[in-house]
């Protein structure tokens, strides 16, 4: 019997990195949100464009789904990285100095270790030896800064640094599939963060429920999503969290590998996210655990008779909502024996 536990410890880590990241970040994105929440119609609008958007997608040319996803990505690191730009002097000149550090080791390793093999990589390191020095004037330049507040320079590395990573080494090893799954996974849990603090709990289920529902539509009735996902994945965007089974699973084809898309490590991330708002940590990790081992399941179904696609959607919520409605029933019966005693 075949059996994965790669991709469901990957999920478990990274929707448990999301809750304790939300618990450190949660009254600075409020704050920059300005206290804003999602409404019911705004969960179901925002199912709807997704919906609409990966029926589309197999008819969009790939150079403009290349640019809309580096332009988004790069728009979530700079947002992201500054909002929480404003911390101290000693800190925000040790940021400059890892960036320099990593562009140049990355830049210098790249001309010794991939330049026979690929020459674009060598407009890529000059590419970065430029991000090097703008990160070294950056660390010069907290040294007299006298102002406080967020600082652009900054959130402009880790941007910067990812399309460049991309545009010029998509293609070797360095890139696939060690930095795409790391970008992935990075990008899984700032998407969490970033939208999760706007969901309350009743816009978190109406936007499950509909999503899942139109998961399973456009998986296993329309093939839009398979659609979708063939016309993406030969980009090595991103999106997708490529990861080799574990154990190993070999067929005639050779090792298999097994891939999940981030809208399904976000539709995760986004669920135990509101069971940690809504319940407290401790059951946020439970919930986290049942999402992980249902999607073990699921998987093992999937490795043993052969199916090929199926809703990521589905394999998570069948988890999570078990344990989440239990426990509403048991903090309800709790609650009433409560009002009962007084």
């Amino acid at each position: 019997m075949y059996f994965d536990i790669a991709m469901p410890l990957t999920l478990f880590a990274t929707t448990t990195i999301a809750v304790l990241a939300f618990e450190k970040v949660e009254k600075k994105l409020k704050k920059a949100f300005e206290e804003k929440e999602f409404q019911v119609k705004d969960a179901i609008l925002l199912v709807a464009m997704i919906t609409a958007t990966v029926s589309v997608m197999a008819f969009i040319p790939q150079m403009a789904i290349i640019i809309l996803f580096l332009l988004a990505y790069s728009l979530l690191f700079f947002i992201f990285t500054y909002i929480f730009s404003d911390f101290k002097k000693a800190l925000a000149k040790l940021v400059s100095e890892a960036f320099f550090a990593v562009s140049f080791l990355i830049a210098t390793t790249s001309l010794f270790t991939l330049f026979p093999v690929n020459t674009l990589v060598a407009y890529g390191a000059a590419a970065l030896y430029c991000l090097c020095g703008f990160s070294f004037i950056a660390a010069i330049y907290e040294e007299d800064r006298l102002h406080k507040g967020e600082r652009w320079y900054l959130a402009a590395m880790p941007s910067t640094l990812f399309v460049l990573l991309y545009v010029f080494f998509n293609r070797t090893p360095l890139w696939f599939p060690y930095l795409q799954n790391v970008y992935g996974l990075i990008f899984a849990v700032l998407i969490v963060l970033y939208l999760g603090s706007l969901f309350t709990w009743k816009t978190s289920l109406v936007f499950a429920g509909l999503l899942t529902v139109a998961d399973i539509v456009l998986v296993l009735v329309t093939g839009s999503m398979v659609s979708a996902a063939t016309h993406v994945s030969g980009l090595r965007l991103p999106i997708l969290v490529i990861l080799p089974t574990l154990p190993q699973v070999v067929t005639e084809e050779g090792a298999l590998f097994m891939s999940l898309g981030l809208g399904d490590f976000f539709f995760a991330g986004l669920l135990a996210l509101q069971a940690y708002k809504k319940f407290g940590k401790n059951f946020a990790f439970l919930s986290s655990a049942a999402m992980a081992s249902s999607f073990f399941i699921y998987e093992m179904f999937i490795l043993n008779f052969g199916v090929r696609v199926f809703p990521g959607t589905l394999m998570i919520i069948t988890g999570w909502t078990p344990v989440a409605l239990l426990k509403y029933l048991k903090d309800r019966k709790v609650a009433k024996m409560g009002v009962e005693k007084l």
